[in-house]
């Protein structure tokens, strides 16, 4: 499909700057394509009364590190120059894969010097470059690498939250979901903010399973597909994993007539890959890169809660694969009209095919 069918304007106010106090308040657009009422305004908190007894909610356990470092760039015979990374992915004990800025001012053999709080000081020396990637060589390794790391970094906001306003303390929790528990991701599985203990409690008192499963979001899935056509993009691999018992679950919730419920694109895209044709969801780590858009056919999820998305974003053809092109245009035209917050902070959507997969 061509990448311009996902495109759409939308209003600078829109974007959410900060998340709903309390989180539960937040907005919630239910899509039910072919029902009396495709689309229905709804709050978080009247989630339970969408899932019934049996049904599975599957969430993404990933904990967000601080991912976002500043340093300066030193260079035998040349001036410092100020450098921002974004760690994306990584490589093993000591490397990591970086978007740098400004990247044209980095080659290989450069050594980085990021800066943290009370004079904390992190080296690492540029190994390769790939346009705006970088892998970067830690002087440190393995758990005293991950301890510099969260001691020098900051947290990873997204870019259009960045651009009006700077990255504070409140973040550090703001941006880290009730469920985190795995260190990995360089940003918020976001559908995930919304949920409290209240909720999680209501939930589970309504006979609402809760499986984790982790999968680790790298920043190339929120980039907006610049190739002209969806068959040209190539989508960022992540690491995830659906443990033996999760994989069990989920099977015993479809065999006994539950729904599988996934909250946010990550869970879905993990429990996808994790499932064969017939559906039957298998044990799986390592990583994935499959790239859901319009004509997919979903072999275990039913139905997914996430936000609302980037223009021309894989997120928004994941939307429009579950729910019909025509259908997640109508919703995000609603959401814009009436005044929904969009993005990580922002508020959400139900979508609620009326067939299973």
């Amino acid at each position: 499909m061509r990448v311009d069918a996902f495109d759409f304007e939308l209003p600078p106010e829109r974007i959410a700057l900060r998340p709903a106090e309390p989180r539960e308040s937040a907005r919630l657009l239910v899509v039910q394509p072919g029902g009396a009422e495709e689309l229905t305004d709804a709050h978080v908190r009247d989630l339970p009364s969408f899932l019934h007894a049996g049904d599975v909610l599957v969430v993404n356990d990933t904990r967000v590190i601080p991912a976002a470092l500043n340093g300066i760039r030193s260079r035998e015979g040349g001036s410092d120059v100020r450098i921002e990374a974004n760690l994306v992915k990584r490589r093993d004990g000591r490397v990591w894969t970086a978007f740098a800025k400004p990247a044209k001012r980095l080659r290989i053999a450069d050594v980085i010097r990021f800066e943290g709080a009370e004079g904390m000081e992190l080296e690492a020396t540029v190994t390769e470059k790939r346009e705006a990637e970088v892998d970067l060589s830690f002087a440190l390794s393995g758990a005293e690498l991950d301890a510099a790391i969260a001691s020098v970094g900051h947290m990873p906001i997204p870019p259009y939250i960045a651009a009006r306003r700077a990255e504070d303390a409140r973040d550090r929790t703001d941006y880290q979901t009730l469920f985190a528990a795995v260190d990995g991701s360089v940003a918020a599985p976001t559908a995930s903010l919304h949920f409290t203990p209240a909720l999680m409690g209501e939930l589970e008192a309504k006979g609402v399973e809760v499986v984790r499963v982790t999968l680790h979001v790298g920043a190339g899935t929120f980039l907006p597909v610049k190739a002209d056509d969806t068959e040209g993009h190539t989508m960022h691999a992540e690491w995830g994993e659906v443990s033996a018992e999760a994989a069990a679950a989920l099977n015993a919730a479809k065999a006994r007539g539950g729904r599988i419920f996934t909250v946010g694109s990550t869970s879905t895209r993990l429990v996808e890959s994790a499932a064969s044709a017939d559906g039957v969801v298998s044990p799986f780590i390592g990583e994935t890169d499959i790239f859901i858009t319009p004509g997919y056919r979903f072999r275990a999820v039913d139905a997914m809660m996430t936000n609302f998305h980037l223009p021309r974003s894989t997120l928004v053809m994941l939307v429009a694969a579950l729910v019909g092109h025509e259908t997640q245009k109508r919703a995000y035209a609603h959401a814009i009209a009436t005044g929904y917050r969009f993005y990580s902070y922002g508020d959400a959507c139900l979508l609620l095919p009326q067939t299973a997969p």
